[in-house]
């Protein structure tokens, strides 16, 4: 479990391929890595890898065919990502709950910078639409981030001048791939009310 609260920025250095899957080693100097263990969970632009080796300049996880399939950025070299640890029992939770499985990916439809002001639009999967209500939560590319205003298949999101700093989002243009994790609550939310809609019928 993560919090979408980034602790650091990395880059993917390369990209080894296994049977149907792939083995990629993040480079990163800004993340602390004493305390992570072979087994431990971080999360790369959102997704939840699983650490299999410790290297001097970072760490390497595997990951599958699947994962590969509906997420953007993790196979492709020098492509900077965001980092989190996993969240402990102990730590404060200054973003929200977010699960590190991604759902789809969406689209930089807009990214205007003005003076300290940010306004990201990001066109997203039809399919996660019902879970998007405005001030709701999302994550993208693993920051946790405020819903502004819902447009059709569009969301707007204000960004503050940190976020720009500490996130991969300062590299965002127009046409950027980003991954997508939905709110959880939501999410269960959701499905009790499909589910007694389908009790009702």
């Amino acid at each position: 479990m993560f919090t979408g609260i980034i602790e650091a920025v990395g880059r993917v250095q390369r990209v080894s391929p296994k049977e149907e899957a792939v083995r990629i080693h993040i480079d990163t100097d800004q993340i602390e890595l004493n305390d992570v263990a072979l087994g431990d969970s971080i999360a790369v632009n959102g997704v939840c890898l699983t650490v299999v080796a410790f290297e001097e300049t970072g760490f390497s996880a595997d990951v599958s065919g699947e994962t590969l399939s509906c997420t953007y950025g993790l196979d492709i070299p020098d492509h900077p990502v965001n980092l989190e640890k996993a969240l402990r029992f102990s730590d404060r939770l200054d973003g929200h709950l977010v699960s590190g499985h991604v759902e789809g990916v969406g689209e930089v439809a807009q990214f205007i910078q003005t003076g300290d002001r940010c306004l990201l639009a990001i066109q997203l999967p039809a399919h996660l639409l019902q879970y998007i209500i405005p001030k709701g939560s999302i994550t993208v590319d693993g920051v946790s981030l405020t819903i502004n205003q819902v447009l059709g298949e569009r969301i707007e999101i204000n960004l503050i001048p940190h976020t720009l700093t500490h996130t991969t989002f300062k590299y965002f243009k127009p046409g950027r791939k980003v991954n997508i994790e939905t709110d959880m609550i939501a999410k269960y939310v959701a499905r009790l009310l499909e589910q007694a809609q389908g009790r009702q019928s």
